[in-house]
């Protein structure tokens, strides 16, 4: 007789405790899949990971200490056999693009229904890629988009060149007079420049762009 194949083991990391404690419960009711860990922050799903090595780690993006984006970025570099599947509210493409190049293997958005999230976790630890359908249909029109324009894969796509650029010294800590100072320009270009990225990342001040910024992957030390 055969004997059962060994479930899958699965560390949920999420911020909000009750949305963990509900994906962990989904989790233990199925007969395929075993909870070894939990994490609420970045720093420690590293930690976690690292004492349980799973088969498949449920990422968040936006949490304190380390977002999930360098969270995916560290757990790759250390356990590149370790799944990661990203289950998050963040929708946008720079949010997507990091995640997915920093080695995140699935990408689902958290109204996804459970028995989605259970299909990603096996498909996930079985190496096979897999997104939701409003995930889908963004990588379907970026990728469209950018070979009828001949673009580059990109995060913030939706920014230009110079407003990347600034971006990333928002998020590395630089104020306006500095950026014009490094960049050559005048501090009411950076100033006409941050407005249109608070516009174009719908974030309403320059705290909330760091955030952002830095879960796509921008403002490294310097």
């Amino acid at each position: 007789m055969a004997e059962d194949p060994e479930p899958i083991r699965v560390v949920v990391v999420d911020d909000h405790r009750l949305f963990r404690q509900g994906l962990v419960a989904l989790l233990r009711e199925a007969a395929d899949t075993e909870v070894v860990g939990q994490a609420g922050t970045g720093a420690e799903a590293l930690r976690v990971v690292g004492e349980t090595d799973p088969d498949v780690v449920l990422m968040d993006l936006r949490m304190p200490e380390m977002n999930g984006v360098d969270a995916t970025r560290g757990i790759v570099s250390e356990r590149p056999d370790a799944a990661i599947v990203v289950l998050t509210m963040l929708e946008d493409d720079g949010s997507l693009f990091a995640a997915m190049c920093a080695g995140a293997r699935s990408y689902l958005l958290k109204g996804a229904d459970q028995e989605e999230v259970l299909r990603t976790i096996r498909s996930a630890a079985a190496g096979e890629a897999r997104f939701g359908p409003a995930v889908a249909r963004r990588l379907t029109a970026f990728f469209r988009r950018a070979d009828h324009q001949g673009l580059a894969v990109t995060p913030f796509s939706e920014l230009t060149d110079r407003e990347r650029e600034i971006l990333d010294l928002v998020a590395s800590g630089y104020d306006n007079s500095r950026i014009a100072l490094r960049l050559n320009i005048s501090p009411k270009t950076v100033s006409n420049n941050i407005s249109s990225i608070f516009a174009k990342l719908h974030v309403a001040d320059r705290s909330q762009a760091i955030v952002k910024a830095r879960e796509g992957g921008l403002g490294r030390d310097r």
